[in-house]
């Protein structure tokens, strides 16, 4: 995590502010903002959602919320970007990324390092998470996803 905390902001025009518990939209939709919301919630520095916003959807595909929270430790930022989808969810620090463009285009980036050391039989240990084994295969199915989001996508959101 980050060690400047005040320096984390999001650039807040980029994102819309979704209303607490209200679960409308498609049900690829709701199901995405659930799974984005117990991703964050799993993380021990994690105390309480304050506020949560959508950077950019395309269902079935890729979601990117922002979520403001209480942290439980000391060091930790308010704001935290979570993307899911069909590709495996991470989160992204502001400090890395203050638009849904910075924040995609670091999980792009963080997500090719995985594959490239999966596709190489190298450890991934101190590597962005992956929740499947480090394997040829996994590593050419996630890389073929992040090719999409890198030329389907991201021109999208740098707009």
């Amino acid at each position: 995590m980050i060690k400047d905390v005040e320096d984390a902001s999001p650039d807040l025009s980029k994102v819309r502010l979704l209303a607490p518990g209200n679960l409308r939209g498609s049900v690829e939709f709701k199901d995405a903002r659930r799974r984005a919301r117990t991703y964050l919630e799993s993380h021990s520095w994690v105390s309480a959602i304050r506020g949560e916003y959508l950077g950019y959807r395309l269902d079935g595909v890729i979601y990117i919320f922002l979520f403001n929270f209480m942290p439980a430790k000391p060091d930790v930022p308010y704001w935290v970007w979570v993307i899911v989808g069909d590709v495996p969810s991470a989160y992204i620090d502001c400090d890395y990324g203050k638009t849904p463009y910075l924040a995609l285009d670091g999980y792009i980036g963080a997500m090719e390092e995985w594959v490239e050391a999966a596709r190489e039989g190298k450890p991934v240990d101190n590597i962005i998470p992956v929740n499947v084994p480090a394997t040829p295969e996994y590593a050419e199915m996630l890389g073929g996803r992040l090719r999409f989001l890198n030329d389907n996508v991201l021109p999208l959101l740098r707009k």
